[in-house]
């Protein structure tokens, strides 16, 4: 069982950057290796889509075309966290932002939702033009 915590979403600019933060939690004696990390977003109206993903023990990363070369995620193992830096934010980048674990993912770095088995509750990213 693992919970996740996501904080800091909020308002920017259009050409502006944020960093949001994934807390994750396990049971005692649970670990995390074979886990893949992802952030998912969801747009007013829109379903919820995969922006990337990070194998806990590789560190190997994927993105989703949109966000390739402004978004950055990253993991802290010591910490337990699990990061988005977002770079020239866009309008379109407006949506709830979503960190999920997928407990057998380390290696395949699933883009499916329904590979995830852990949710937060999600972040407000806003952007204005």
């Amino acid at each position: 069982q693992v919970q996740l915590v996501e904080s800091g979403g909020g308002l920017v600019q259009a050409g502006g950057s944020l960093r949001l933060s994934c807390a994750a939690s396990a049971a005692s004696g649970h670990t995390l290796s074979t886990y893949a990390m992802g952030w998912f977003r969801q747009a007013a109206g829109k379903e919820r889509e995969f922006v990337a993903a990070i194998s806990w023990t590789f560190g190997r990363t994927v993105y989703t075309d949109s966000v390739k070369g402004r978004f950055t995620i990253s993991r802290d193992g010591a910490k337990k966290t699990v990061s988005l830096q977002m770079n020239s934010l866009q309008p379109e980048d407006t949506a709830v932002y979503y960190c999920a674990a997928d407990p057998v993912g380390n290696v395949v770095l699933p883009r499916d939702i329904i590979a995830y088995d852990y949710w937060g509750q999600g972040t407000q990213v806003t952007v204005s033009s």
